[in-house]
């Protein structure tokens, strides 16, 4: 799935086994909008140890809130946007 484009996975420094966090999913089955960020951070040529960073940090001088909590009150068009501007 992660190949595919419909989840996002992570390595530690050193190490060869991913994790899928578990925000990107709902009820047990991927959240069809971490497809949609996926497929706009290719296209900006954002790699997924990028993406993953771009999702997390805190947004704003306050901290806090990120890029996920919006993922995950359905804002996809606004997590899509910024994840595009990422590339920049």
């Amino acid at each position: 799935m992660r190949r595919a484009g419909e989840l996002i996975g992570v390595r530690e420094r050193g190490s060869t086994e991913w994790r899928y966090p578990a925000w990107q999913f709902d009820a047990g089955r991927p959240r069809p909008a971490v497809a949609r960020v996926v497929a706009a951070a290719r296209e900006s040529g954002v790699d997924e140890s990028r993406l993953y960073d771009v999702l997390t940090a805190p947004l704003g001088l306050r901290g806090g809130r990120t890029l996920v909590d919006l993922l995950l009150e359905g804002r996809d068009d606004d997590v899509v946007a910024a994840v595009r501007t990422a590339a920049a």
